[in-house]
């Protein structure tokens, strides 16, 4: 790609921002990607060869992301396909580090968190706004896939580092986790200040969350689970994640008022 045809391209103008309203629906829905990555994650690095499944994980989020890239406006279906393959690639991501490389899950925490502290102060200094209702141009939707992909790493990383690390256990470090929200959410209410780092805090956050309820439910009770399983979770998961997309997306065809 030449420098003007790359200019011209990230220049590109959509028809609107290619993200969704931030709902309701839209957390629940984040949140079942988080546990669906976390359950598919561990199905398929721990019974095949964990780089061959990061290799395939990667391809398609590839694919996915570049049909979303493509697309001139959001469209549900091909938005949410990608944050499920960025939740399974960016934890798969996350998981091999440590379990193919032994890296500490402290160690990740602060690499992957220095890497989205990172991204975020390229995205402000380059386009002044990391609002993710300004999603209107191609490169600010880079950045924005950018700084998704780094959160759920790290969240990933996090998440392992209370529930084994500091010993809480899965379904204490979820309620942990929900407790954080819990006053993010608060704050904002209450004051309605700083909106944008309110939505990437919590952003940051439903992924340990999401995590650590897809591990107390698909881990042995010897690790502290249920013993589901973790390709059942990722199956239970998955078909929840098909239905409440499903419905969003005839809410939307139908005009009820979602986005901006």
């Amino acid at each position: 790609m030449s420098a003007q045809h790359a200019t011209r391209y990230f220049a590109w103008r959509f028809e609107g921002s290619k993200v969704p309203e931030v709902t309701a629906q839209f957390w629940f829905i984040k949140l079942l990607t988080t546990g669906m990555g976390e359950a598919t994650s561990d199905y398929f690095v721990h019974r095949v060869n964990p780089v061959g499944a990061v290799l395939v994980a990667g391809t398609i989020f590839a694919v996915s992301l570049f049909a979303q890239l493509n697309t001139p406006r959001y469209r549900t279906w091909t938005y949410w396909f990608c944050v499920v393959m960025v939740s399974v690639f960016g934890t798969m991501c996350a998981d091999v580090v440590h379990v193919g490389f032994g890296v500490p899950y402290v160690v990740s925490s602060v690499v992957f968190g220095v890497v989205l502290l990172g991204v975020f102060a390229t995205w402000q200094r380059v386009e002044r706004t990391l609002s993710i209702h300004s999603i209107t141009t191609s490169r600010r939707e880079l950045f924005y896939w950018a700084s998704v992909t780094a959160t759920f790493a790290l969240g990933t990383a996090v998440g392992d580092w209370s529930a084994a690390t500091l010993g809480l256990g899965y379904l204490d470090s979820a309620v942990l986790f929900l407790a954080l929200i819990t006053l993010v959410a608060a704050q904002f209410a209450l004051r309605r200040r700083h909106p944008v780092a309110s939505f990437w805090c919590a952003y940051v956050l439903t992924r340990p969350l999401g995590a650590s309820v897809a591990d107390w439910l698909g881990r042995p009770p010897s690790l502290g689970g249920e013993d589901w399983g973790p390709g059942t979770v990722s199956l239970l998961s998955s078909a929840l994640i098909v239905l409440a997309v499903a419905v969003l997306a005839r809410q939307e065809r139908s005009g009820s008022p979602l986005r901006h």
